[in-house]
């Protein structure tokens, strides 16, 4: 029997990006039958839908890949520092290819609902053509940043131009060409997307809301030679990757920024500004922590904004205020100097806010601007938005929007399980690492723990695995906690859900280092998955 004929499964995991394909990758070596379902024509995940104007990853492209496979880290060659999106996805093609992984993944198909069957230990799951399956596990690969953001702006409906949104943008691209484009938003989209499309539009205009902290990428093709050291370097770097705060083999400051002479802190940042990327994240110990040291490197990038941008109002309107890494560290090609260019304008709309979207353009408070096409770079429903478009309905019929309140008490145990939904794992799910780290190294060890968590399931006959409550009320207190020791929720960004219009505010992310939280999770698992509800054992659990 065909998968496409099949009804019933060990798992059912929910997307074909860097999660779904490596769980089903995973779980398919350890004997399980397993059906992925992705709403894109093919793998990539976020690289599959984020096709805009000047997409490119912030993870150097070495650090950026698979660690799981000696042969795969050996066959491919990153061609520079940062991968462009077709190269990412030109990747996980290659990947897919290689492992055979297609066969096992049904696209074009969405998954509406997955509801728990108490009486049968099943995951009943409709898919958006009418079917269903069935599943033992039901695994979550859905990305944290998979649900686009588009806000209801007043009259877009009358808008005759063209308009597309960053994260769903057409695959034969948008010509740019002597037209007049508006771009609304400068978070991490906009900003790789602004340079791009100024070089090709007659006239942008830029509707900024918050100005971003943001650092040259530099990037630069890679040197044969440095491929060749990095491949025959890898097994070191993977340790250092795991064992790090954020995934990446960085060793972070070890002094406070307040302790070092003033001109030591300035040449170190100039070093780091000439390097590229995003090293005066980690400077010292303390920039996320405390706010005179935070202000040392929020005062340097706004120096060189000043620097950059040769007028100055226009520059005083991209100085940021609030504290720097706090919304997501940027890196750019060209970003400030793209403000001196004649053909492009700044708009402040927290001053002048949009009014609504007209027939020819936009209005703001004191202003209309004609526009031939507008861009939304608005952003994602982060972290628990793509969870909970999904109807994902636990015991009793409790769904997941009512057990976390629409948002406003999410909580997970280790940010990979929820009392009340046995058998269902989220990959890089709330109160995880995530997006605080190197996404792939978060994702590996996702997968392998689950599919580990999996087979201890299968030797030891036992039926169902839940969260215990009092261990989630524990770890989301835990990560509560952590968070509020740092800066981090002392400004409003999408981690903490303040892009979107009556999301319940809440920060989502386990900020104690990918590091600790591997050995945390470890432990976990070799106490006898600690934490954990376990039924159905049909022989003394080893």
């Amino acid at each position: 029997m065909s998968s496409s004929e099949q009804t019933s499964f060990d798992a059912v995991v929910i997307g074909a990006g860097f999660s779904g394909m490596y769980m089903l990758h995973h779980l398919r070596e350890a004997g399980f039958s397993v059906q992925v379902y992705e709403a894109g024509a093919d793998v990539g995940g976020t690289w599959y839908w984020n096709r805009y104007p000047g997409a490119r990853c912030d993870s150097e492209s070495i650090l950026y890949n698979y660690t799981f496979s000696d042969e795969i880290l050996q066959e491919w060659t990153w061609e520079s520092r940062y991968p462009e999106q077709p190269e990412i996805l030109r990747y996980l093609n290659f990947v897919a290819d290689k492992l055979d992984l297609r066969r096992d993944i049904e696209f074009n198909k969405r998954v509406t609902s997955a509801h728990y069957d108490e009486k049968r230990n099943k995951w009943d799951i409709q898919i958006n053509d009418g079917s269903t399956v069935d599943a033992k596990y039901f695994i979550t690969g859905v990305g944290c940043l998979s649900a686009a953001n588009l806000p209801k702006f007043k009259g877009l409906e009358n808008f005759q131009g063209e308009w597309y949104h960053t994260g769903q943008w057409p695959h034969e691209g948008v010509d740019f060409t002597g037209k007049r484009v508006g771009i609304i938003g400068t978070g991490s989209s906009g900003v790789q997307a602004i340079p791009v499309i100024a070089e090709q539009a007659g006239h942008l205009t830029v509707f900024q809301r918050t100005p971003q902290y943001s650092a040259p990428a530099r990037n630069h093709p890679y040197d044969p030679e440095y491929i060749k050291k990095t491949k025959e370097n890898y097994s070191k770097l993977i340790q250092q990757m795991k064992h790090s705060t954020g995934g990446y083999p960085v060793i972070p400051g070890e002094k406070s920024a307040l302790e070092v002479p003033p001109e030591e802190r300035e040449k170190l940042y100039e070093e780091h500004w000439e390097k590229g990327g995003l090293f005066l994240f980690s400077s010292y110990n303390d920039i996320t922590v405390n706010p005179d040291a935070n202000e040392t490197v929020a005062g340097f990038i706004r120096s060189k904004i000043q620097q950059v941008v040769k007028n100055l109002d226009v520059a005083e309107k991209l100085m940021p205020s609030y504290y720097y890494g706090t919304k997501r560290p940027i890196i750019d090609t060209n970003y400030y100097e793209t403000y001196n260019r004649s053909n492009v304008d700044l708009v402040d709309v927290k001053k002048s806010p949009i009014e609504e979207i007209t027939a020819r353009g936009l209005r703001t408070g004191d202003n209309e601007y004609e526009l031939d096409i507008l861009v939304f770079a608005t952003g994602y429903d982060g972290m628990t938005g793509p969870l909970l478009k999904i109807d994902i309905c636990g015991k009793e019929g409790i769904s997941l929007k009512e057990k976390w309140d629409g948002g406003a008490s999410t909580r997970t145990y280790l940010g990979i399980a929820n009392a009340g939904f046995p058998n269902m794992f989220m990959i890089t799910g709330p109160e995880s690492p995530s997006v605080l780290s190197n996404m792939p190294v978060s994702i590996e060890q996702h997968v392998e723990w689950i599919g580990d968590c999996i087979q201890y399931l299968r030797e030891n006959e036992i039926e169902t695995i839940e969260a215990d409550e009092a261990a989630e009320q524990q770890w989301s207190k835990h990560c509560r906690e952590v968070a509020d020791s740092t800066l981090f929720t002392k400004t409003e960004s999408w981690y903490n859900g303040a892009n979107i219009p009556g999301k319940p505010r809440g920060f989502q992310i386990y900020l104690g280092g990918v590091g600790n939280y591997r050995q945390i999770c470890d432990d976990v698992a070799q106490k006898g998955y600690e934490g954990f509800i376990l039924k159905g054992a049909t022989k003394p659990v080893v």
